[in-house]
């Protein structure tokens, strides 16, 4: 896989290097009530990187595209994201991404562009798919950074590039 890797490791170690710097009333200071602090954001990625591991790895092996949601809200709330210690969300963070990035770059090429007409990217993307269009792992992949840095850009819009007008195609038939 080309491109996504790389793009993942650099923004994520760029985005980690300047948010180590923030002072804690800035990680820990809600936006508007009902939405999260940095740190809720950062403990989110988390979550949706755990999520999107087990998806990455389990579509190698199968003809699908199907996988479990999972109740975010809730999951930032149970895990106590406002009260961990910053350092440490950002170590997970950072790590838990760099471990991502080697399982897209060592993705073989065929589980990445074969098309998957069986998928609720519709349903657990952030770029949906509609059901009944074909959809490729190197698509869900590439969605996966686009959140990622989606959810950067709420932190600090330095933080992540502005995306591309083309977004990356769905299926590479």
């Amino acid at each position: 896989m080309t491109g996504t890797p790389d793009d993942l490791r650099r923004t994520v170690d760029e985005a980690a290097a300047r948010l180590r710097a923030w002072p804690a009333a800035a990680v820990e200071r809600r936006p508007a009530p009902g939405r999260w602090s940095p740190k809720e954001i950062i403990g989110h990625l988390v979550d949706s990187a755990s999520n999107n591991h087990q998806r990455f790895v389990r579509a190698q092996f199968r003809d699908d595209l199907r996988f479990d949601g999972y109740e975010q809200d809730d999951w930032v709330q149970v895990q106590c994201y406002a009260s961990a210690p910053w350092d440490e969300l950002l170590d997970l963070w950072q790590s838990y991404n760099r471990h991502l990035a080697r399982i897209m770059a060592a993705t073989p090429a065929a589980a990445l562009r074969a098309n998957r007409d069986d998928h609720n990217l519709h349903q657990i993307a952030w770029e949906i798919v509609p059901a009944g269009e074909p959809a490729t792992l190197e698509y869900f992949m590439r969605d996966y950074v686009e959140h990622l840095k989606h959810h950067l850009r709420q932190i600090d819009p330095q933080l992540a590039p502005a995306p591309t007008p083309q977004r990356a195609s769905r299926n590479t038939s």
